[in-house]
């Protein structure tokens, strides 16, 4: 009988849902049966990647956001006793899970409740430091705290330079967490594509400054004469398309669909969410950044993007169409592929 491996990301946007997907298809292609739990947008996208699967609903976290981004860190401290709420809530129904779902192993991507000492348990983090501005030294040890409770940690990143996330995803100093790195982690494959967009848009991200951007990218680019395909990155019941002259405009795309438009597409304008990093690198894609504000993780890659020359970027409520001038001068994302061996991986379970 095949092991049943528990996969269960955060929903925060859809990255963790996306990135967990090479994931799956490793386990269905070891003979392994993965389970999938989430909740929301995250789990609804991965009902429409994989359909034949077992799904189970955790319970969301629900963060709420602000339109200013300015004390983004306050708001989440406000929100603690909620989060703590949550936790619990999470590592009472992972009891439940394992016990009564015959679960083998459990790979979290960033649910920090979802692990068991019965089972051994894997979580998927490229924040080994946490970035919270004067707190980042607290909130990066508080972090290590919490890794240290499963068995291993997988960092979807590249052990040594070049690599993606930078100090978020590496230690200055040794360890005692078991980290194996896996290389980037894609859904997507880059493909020869004839160009078709001039710009692609591709929003992600939790409201409501999904919607703020969106609505500050729909006014901006209406004076641009190239063709634009416009992604909101909503997770609904159907895909949907509409086109408006030059402009593109599509809710949301299956995983086929997505590697074909950005391989199709000259400049992605997105959010510099890791998740999104690690797509454009594989596909080497030239990109402008729009870190989500307050956000620290996503201002830290962009500007080390931006200072490496790789990708300019601005903030969300400066950016105008004259900012993407100086796209020519910076090289695009472009890592060379790797692919961890897959046997010893899964040899945990």
């Amino acid at each position: 009988m095949n092991k049943r491996i528990l996969v269960a990301p955060l929903n925060w946007g859809i990255g963790h849902a996306t990135r967990c997907i090479p994931i799956i298809n490793w386990l269905l292609g070891s003979n392994f049966t993965p389970i999938i739990a989430s909740d929301g947008d995250a789990l609804q996208l991965l009902k429409k990647e994989f359909p034949q699967l077992e799904f189970i609903a955790l319970h969301a976290f629900n963060i709420k956001y602000q339109e200013k981004g300015k004390n983004l860190d306050f708001k989440l401290f406000t929100q603690i006793p909620h989060i703590l709420k949550t936790f619990i809530a999470e590592r009472r129904r992972i009891k439940f899970i394992v016990n009564n779902y015959n679960i083998d192993g459990i790979i979290s991507d960033c649910r920090f409740g979802i692990y068991s000492k019965k089972v051994p348990s894997v979580i998927i983090t490229h924040q080994l430091n946490v970035l919270s501005g004067k707190l980042s030294f607290f909130s990066s040890k508080l972090n290590q705290l919490q890794l240290k409770k499963f068995n291993q940690v997988w960092v979807p990143d590249f052990k040594n330079d070049p690599n993606l996330s930078g100090r978020l995803g590496h230690l200055s100093k040794q360890t005692k967490l078991k980290i194996i790195y896996l290389g980037a982690l894609s859904r997507l494959n880059k493909t020869e594509t004839k160009t078709k967009y001039s710009i692609m848009v591709l929003l992600s991200g939790p409201e409501p400054q999904r919607s703020l951007l969106e609505n500050k990218l729909v006014k901006e680019l209406q004076y641009f004469k190239g063709s634009v395909l416009f992604v909101k990155g909503k997770i609904e019941a159907k895909p949907t398309k509409t086109i408006t002259g030059n402009f593109t405009v599509c809710n949301f795309m299956t995983s086929k669909n997505l590697e074909k438009a950005i391989n199709s597409s000259k400049l992605i304008i997105c959010r510099s969410g890791y998740t999104t990093v690690m797509d454009l690198a594989k596909l080497e894609k030239k990109a402008f950044f729009i870190p989500t504000p307050g956000q620290f993780e996503q201002e830290y890659l962009a500007k080390r993007f931006n200072d490496l020359q790789i990708a300019p970027f601005c903030n969300q409520k400066d950016f105008n169409l004259n900012k993407l001038n100086k796209i020519d001068a910076f090289s695009g994302l472009n890592m060379e592929p790797t692919f961890p061996n897959i046997e010893a991986l899964f040899s945990l379970f």
